[in-house]
């Protein structure tokens, strides 16, 4: 099985207030859907997977929040197809192979469209940036 298209349907970014003191930022994903379809490559259809997600980094004290929604489209067997749903609608869990796949490759995305969007509002990072130190 494999990802085959990645998009934000979601991109919210919001500033409150001055940042006073020591800040921590707490970042959290989840799968929030998943549905099976047929997706029409030329003359075949597959079988595969569309995946909804949201991310959120808030910060505290409540200086702000960003948040991040979209799908995944995973394209697989139909039997695995049927397997994944199957297990979600019943238990909310997706399999280990899956979920790693579909969580690094949410994380990487999210992390860096958070990025930028911190620094377009100028909040701080949501991720930990290296750090030089002199000796």
């Amino acid at each position: 099985m494999t990802i085959i298209s990645f998009n934000f349907t979601k991109i919210n970014a919001e500033r409150k207030e001055g940042a006073k003191g020591k800040i921590s930022i707490a970042n959290n994903i989840g799968i929030k859907d998943v549905k099976s379809f047929e997706l029409k490559l030329g003359k075949n259809k597959e079988n595969a997977l569309k995946l909804e997600f949201l991310f959120e980094a808030k910060y505290t004290p409540n200086i702000g929040n960003i948040s991040l929604g979209g799908e995944i489209v995973y394209m697989g067997t139909a039997d695995k197809v049927k397997d994944i749903e199957t297990e979600w609608k019943k238990n909310k869990k997706l399999p280990n192979d899956v979920i790693e796949e579909v969580m690094g490759n949410i994380l990487s995305k999210c992390n860096i469209e958070a990025l930028i969007m911190s620094k377009e509002i100028n909040l701080p990072a949501p991720i930990p940036l290296p750090k030089v130190k002199s000796k």
